[in-house]
């Protein structure tokens, strides 16, 4: 290490050591991880950045002395973080930690079924568990709730968010008590409706679904790659959209935040053989996916590149809220032939993360790994579709309509010819447009 930066060093570990309270436990764990461990595409000092926001700390903390709590040490990390300019580098609280844990190991806990994204207007439904109080009420994906027990949800008309979102929403359900929301139902007038909770799975799982004249096209909403058999989930999707002779799929992953890189290349590999190469401090490691399986980069290599699960028309839907291993994913089935439909993805695809406890209960999510092709080239940090279609809140609400899906069928040209009969496959009764029909799994 050059003279100055190790001064910077020490001066950084002294101001931490001074004045040791809850936030600078924090701030200390935080930056000594990042320092030792970050291997991403950030050219930042980080020395430099840490020691100033070190003094940041030290001057927001000195009214409170040594009763300086975590919340300030978060605050003070997130503006340093953002700073570094890697969003897969960031902070969560123990609560976050504890949802992270609970899908990863798919716990029971409190839940009215729902999972939730915040959109101008209230929060958006973007899953329903089968079987759930949710879906015993009558609730639907793309259904809008505009306030929850009272507080006004989601983001305001100039995109500030509102006091209920996503985490606040969860943090109810786990109270167990039933929530009151402001339902919002494309043709109907909003009302107020009672969600029970009840113990359920924590994570959401692929489902199912037709859409298009006749319901002829197969949509797979997938959720997450978190829970470690999402792969195996998601290619039993695809056996039953190929038994019901669908005529193209499409993967929707527009809420699709990422998870674990073992899944998302064996996913992918359902469309084309995978090698994903990584490199990390001192050394590198290859993922190898070939025919929905995770296997030995060798075997990924040698495979015949038309060796796939399904070789019908594709597309896959993305969007900003599409990160991580949702953009790699999406990369690999777009190298496979997929039309990739939608917005822009959230840009940090071309990099891998570990998780590290912190004091106050919660993790440092940071980037220890970047990625690149099997040619040795980075990954992308960001995907643009091929086709832009954003999706648009008021149609899908108000009028059941969405955009995006709608863009994918006019892309994938809405294949004719109709599912085979006997498979257990619900028909979607002639459904046309861009609705999901019935037989949603």
């Amino acid at each position: 290490m050059p003279t100055t930066r190790r001064a910077l060093a020490l001066a950084l570990l002294a101001t931490l050591s001074a004045g040791a309270s809850p936030a600078t436990d924090l701030f200390d764990a935080a930056t000594r991880a990042v320092q030792s461990e970050y291997y991403g595409w950030s050219t930042v000092d980080r020395v430099q950045l840490a020691s100033r926001y070190a003094a940041v700390l030290a001057q927001t903390c000195a009214p409170q002395g040594d009763a300086c709590d975590y919340a300030t040490g978060r605050t003070v990390l997130g503006d340093m973080l953002r700073e570094l300019g890697d969003d897969h580098t960031n902070v969560r609280d123990a609560e976050g930690a504890e949802r992270l844990a609970e899908i990863s190991q798919n716990r029971a806990v409190n839940r009215t079924g729902v999972r939730v994204a915040r959109v101008v207007g209230g929060l958006l439904v973007v899953s329903v568990l089968a079987g759930s109080p949710a879906e015993q009420m009558g609730l639907h994906r793309f259904d809008l709730f505009t306030s929850v027990n009272g507080e006004a949800a989601g983001k305001d008309g100039a995109g500030q968010n509102l006091p209920l979102g996503p985490n606040e929403f969860i943090r109810l359900e786990r109270a167990g008590t039933p929530l009151r929301v402001t339902l919002r139902q494309p043709g109907q007038p909003e009302r107020e409706v009672t969600l029970p909770t009840a113990r359920l799975q924590a994570r959401d799982e692929p489902t199912l679904g037709w859409a298009g004249p006749g319901g002829k096209t197969a949509v797979i909403d997938f959720p997450s790659f978190l829970p470690e058999n999402s792969a195996a989930l998601f290619l039993k999707r695809v056996a039953e959209a190929r038994e019901a002779g669908a005529g193209a799929l499409i993967v929707d992953l527009r809420y699709n935040g990422g998870g674990s890189l073992n899944q998302c290349v064996a996913a992918a590999s359902a469309f084309a053989p995978v090698l994903y190469k990584t490199r990390w401090q001192g050394g590198s490691y290859a993922y190898g996916g070939l025919r929905g399986e995770e296997v030995l980069p060798l075997l990924a290599r040698a495979a015949s590149p038309d060796w796939a699960l399904w070789r019908g028309p594709l597309a896959v839907l993305v969007g900003p809220n599409t990160a991580s291993c949702a953009e790699v994913f999406s990369y690999y089935a777009h190298r496979a032939g997929a039309t990739l439909v939608g917005e822009k993805t959230r840009g940090v695809g071309n990099s891998g993360v570990i998780f590290e406890g912190l004091p106050d209960g919660g993790v440092l999510s940071v980037t220890v790994l970047r990625a690149y092709t099997d040619a040795d080239e980075p990954l992308p940090a960001a995907l643009t579709p091929d086709v832009a279609a954003p999706t648009d809140i008021t149609a899908l609400t108000a009028e059941g309509r969405d955009t995006t899906l709608q863009a994918a069928l006019s892309a994938l040209g809405a294949p004719s010819h109709l599912p085979q009969k006997g498979t257990g496959q619900t028909d979607s009764g002639g459904a046309s447009g861009a609705s999901l029909g019935a037989g949603r799994r």
